[in-house]
């Protein structure tokens, strides 16, 4: 069984920092829209570097360096745990489901805080985006994936929260599932046969 990690097990979201920072939602929601967009931080989850992606960004908006500087600075306070799906790859790991995971996440900062999420260490292996260069839909993650894990498609479920990273799963033969919450997965998964 193969899950995503960012809004399956880990609830990340930016405004859980941004929140802290910018006190106007509004000003905060045009920070977000405008500096530290979704395009640029998926260069990073692409393989982009960090600090080179920071200091362009940083280039372009002088006024807002703080607040540029704390997007991978303070990474870790975007995330909070998810405890019910983290009870259900808890049940799966203690019936022996052979477990791993693929996340579009930057090479750096992975793994998240073991102190907070320390299920990470059930996974035998994590395919993290920015490490090989290619993210969620690309079939080739996948494929990457299947083949480094050992695993065969066909007897494989995937979870993830992004309808089109399921549905690139499905097509490639996996049992893609799109998590919408933890008590909708457990059914899913018992109609699989598989404990949750």
């Amino acid at each position: 069984m193969i899950f995503d990690l960012g809004g399956v097990l880990i609830d990340w979201n930016p405004r859980h920092l941004y929140r802290k920072l910018i006190s106007d939602p509004a000003e905060m929601e045009r920070f977000l829209a405008e500096v530290c967009t979704r395009e640029w931080h998926e260069r990073q989850d692409r393989g982009g570097d960090n600090d080179e992606a920071t200091a362009t960004l940083i280039a372009r908006h002088l006024a807002h360096e703080t607040l540029i500087r704390a997007w991978y600075g303070r990474f870790a306070e975007m995330m909070l745990p998810m405890p019910e799906t983290e009870t259900i790859l808890r049940a799966l790991d203690s019936a022996g489901v052979p477990l791993f995971a693929i996340t579009n996440w930057p090479a750096e900062p992975f793994p998240p805080p073991a102190d907070r999420f320390g299920f990470i260490d059930v996974f035998r292996d994590v395919v993290v985006s920015g490490r090989v260069g290619c993210m969620k839909p690309d079939p080739a993650i996948f494929h990457l994936a299947l083949e480094r894990f050992a695993v065969d498609a066909g007897e494989t479920v995937f979870i993830d929260d992004n309808p089109a990273n399921a549905a690139a799963a499905r097509d490639l033969g996996l049992h893609g599932l799109h998590f919408r919450d933890a008590a909708t997965l457990r059914e899913e998964l018992a109609d699989l046969g598989l404990p949750a």
